[in-house]
């Protein structure tokens, strides 16, 4: 969310913005909003005269009893009583504009930076880098589950008996490959200096609203019925939630965490939920990495936190890919994204397994977040990167690891997390 005083000086960068973000429908917001902000600014002032007022005259009341003036005093009274009416009418109103600026305020997009490039959506993202070479083996790579079936490793009609479509049973030795994954990465960050955390896995509405856009909430978030609650679709969401309504002092930032956690979505509007496959999934294990900093900072971690992935990925022998998303594949808090793509043999092509991204003070904005500093409180900035994302990791790792006889290739870094296994070796052979 934009600081009013922003859109009222500078209404013309936030619709330049809109346009960029190919939003036209929501220029008109911008106006109306700074007509919102005037009536506010204008009530609050009528109120604040009409209490002066109201504080004079009531001082007057006692002078004029004591000199014996009741009648004076009397109509004295009943212009406090007139003011008092026109007070309650006021703030009612101030109440309900307040409401609808605010409303307005939460849907008007970020500023981005600069450096974003200018494009509708994910088909106009740009390339930045390569990191280690893909490579097109000289053997048929099977598709993901296939691959998984001959370990024995995946149950998806169980899954789907029990729980529908975008679901898993992970087995065997691909579900311990899973685990080791996840701590792999949790002790990978910790060896970066992040501090390791297990959140709450379900975070009330106002969390929700303070950390993504509505577009977001409404295609993503699972409603806990009865209760103002919804289950968490990233660790990201409760942790920066940690610190709603916190005062931080300026000395003990950045605060940097790695969490651990269950996600959940309904993928609403997704291309659909495939059948056979764990790409796009109902129900995922995640390591994500977050960063609360000076504004000063925020660029700075931003590099750092996508060089944490691209190093990670590259220690499994994984072939990867930087992008850049353009302005209009950017969610509306976010001032600067990059996803990590990982190299899939079998289609060859690249293919999203994490995103970092930057979002300025917007969701330090909508919860509350502010630094102590020497010259007084300002707004911390927030920014948050997937480590890895299991089953879909795992896709990269299969694919990337196999060898021609079906074994698939344990590297070195993960071989504590495997018992001190060197490969995987089928159950069974493809038919």
């Amino acid at each position: 969310m934009l600081d009013i005083r922003f859109v009222r000086e500078n209404p013309e960068i936030v619709k330049e913005n809109i346009r960029k973000k190919f939003q036209d429908q929501k220029l008109p917001l911008v106006d109306e909003v700074i007509e919102l902000d005037k009536r506010n600014r204008a009530i609050k002032g009528e109120v604040e005269a009409l209490r002066a007022n109201h504080n004079k005259l009531s001082k007057q009341i006692g002078g004029l009893m004591a000199k014996g003036l009741k009648d004076e005093a009397e109509e004295i009274k009943k212009e406090i009583a007139q003011s008092r009416g026109r007070i309650d009418e006021l703030s009612k109103e101030e109440t309900e504009v307040e409401a609808e600026l605010l409303k307005k305020m939460m849907v008007i997009p970020n500023i981005i930076d600069p450096s974003v490039p200018v494009g509708k959506d994910d088909s106009e993202n740009v390339e930045l880098e390569r990191f280690g070479e893909p490579v097109v083996p000289d053997f048929e790579v099977p598709y993901h589950t296939d691959i998984m079936e001959t370990f024995n490793g995946i149950d998806l009609d169980s899954a789907r008996r029990v729980a529908g479509n975008g679901f898993y049973y992970l087995m065997g030795d691909i579900a311990r490959l899973h685990s080791a994954v996840i701590s792999y990465a949790r002790d990978f960050m910790i060896d970066r200096g992040f501090t390791y955390c297990v959140p709450p896995f379900m975070i009330r509405s106002d969390v929700v609203t303070g950390v993504m856009s509505f577009a977001e909430m409404d295609a993503m978030m699972y409603k806990i019925e009865g209760e103002d609650l919804y289950l968490i679709g990233t660790s990201e969401h409760s942790m920066i939630g940690k610190f709603i309504d916190q005062t931080i002092p300026e000395a003990e930032l950045p605060y940097t965490l790695t969490s651990y956690s269950p996600c959940f979505r309904k993928e609403k509007g997704a291309h659909g939920i495939e059948e056979r496959g764990v790409y796009r999934i109902h129900q995922f294990e995640k390591q994500e990495m977050i960063v609360v900093c000076k504004p000063e900072e925020s660029m700075e971690w931003y590099d750092k936190l996508w060089k944490n992935t691209v190093d990670l990925f590259r220690t499994l022998d994984i072939p990867v890919r930087t992008l850049e998303c353009c302005s209009g594949d950017l969610a509306d808090l976010k001032v600067k994204s990059v996803d990590v793509e990982a190299w899939s043999p079998r289609q060859q092509k690249y293919f999203e397994v994490g995103s970092c991204s930057n979002l300025g003070d917007a969701q330090a904005r909508r919860l509350r977040i502010r630094i102590k500093g020497g010259k007084g409180n300002y707004f911390a900035h927030t920014l948050n990167n997937t480590v890895v994302a299991p089953p879909r990791m795992l896709i990269a790792f299969l694919e990337n690891n196999l060898r021609a006889d079906g074994t698939v290739a344990i590297p070195k870094a993960l071989q504590p997390y495997m018992g001190g296994k060197t490969e995987l070796v089928p159950k069974k052979k493809d038919k």
